[in-house]
């Protein structure tokens, strides 16, 4: 055996730590989907890191079959950590069972990648939210579901104050106190955010998001998104559009997960 093919050959003990740090770096992503590492799992999906099967087990012959095996179990486990972090039982298995359907319509590898960078993407940006609502009072909470149920409307302090039955100035009161910002400004952001990921997963035009998310215009909308990113909307979609998933009206703009 010449000194150069030796390089080749792999011990029991090399497979056991490849194994054992595949493991190790599987654990890492389940819980930085769990606690909300938005950074992280958009990293993760850039680097098409589902598709790295090193360490990972053969549960089908054909790589599309062993992806979608894998796909159900990655479901199982993420849907299971974030109930134990604090997402409702019957909203995680929903979710859940939402992404499972749609296997049987997967018939490559590009979707069914997309498929999975889409899924948790959306339990990450779910649990982002629950823990950053974690320790907030009753009506905070309330504030807190009302505006992610609403993003598509335009809403008001006017609003939050009558869903959860107290007055305008309290609730301004509040956002300051355990937000340390306007009822306004949170609003903006929270749109915002939702508005990027438009931008980089769909090909919907700036007008036709602006009028989804109700800013008062398209060049309103533009104005403040690179006051809050740096970035005109459309720079924003040139530096992070790629070829993961792309939403489509029935799936992105309507699913209420």
């Amino acid at each position: 055996m010449t000194k150069d093919a030796s390089k080749f050959i792999f011990h029991a003990d090399d497979e056991d730590e490849i194994v054992h740090r595949h493991q190790n770096a599987e654990l890492l992503f389940y819980q930085q989907v769990a606690k909300g590492d938005v950074e992280a799992i958009r990293k993760n999906c850039e680097n098409h890191e589902f598709l790295n099967q090193a360490g990972v087990g053969t549960l089908s012959k054909d790589p599309l079959q062993n992806l979608k095996y894998h796909f159900v179990v990655s479901v199982a486990i993420i849907s299971r950590l974030c109930v134990d972090n604090g997402m409702e039982m019957e909203k995680s298995y929903r979710l859940s069972d939402f992404y499972i359907q749609q296997l049987d319509d997967i018939t490559s590898i590009e979707v069914m990648e997309q498929l999975h960078d889409r899924m948790v993407t959306d339990y990450t940006g779910k649990m982002k939210i629950i823990r950053q609502n974690a320790g907030l009072s009753r009506p905070m909470t309330e504030c807190m579901n009302y505006i992610y149920s609403h993003l598509k409307e335009r809403i008001t302090v006017k609003d939050l104050a009558e869903y959860t039955s107290n007055s305008a100035s309290y609730i301004s009161r509040l956002f300051k106190e355990e937000l340390g910002v306007s009822t306004s400004d949170y609003i903006r952001s929270a749109k915002l955010e939702a508005s990027k990921n438009l931008l980089r997963y769909s090909d919907y035009s700036l007008v036709d998001i602006a009028n989804y998310y109700s800013f008062t215009s398209q060049s309103h909308f533009c104005q403040l998104f690179q006051k809050e990113t740096g970035l005109t909307p459309k720079k924003y979609r040139e530096k992070y559009y790629g070829t993961h998933w792309k939403g489509t009206e029935g799936d992105i703009m309507n699913f209420e997960g």
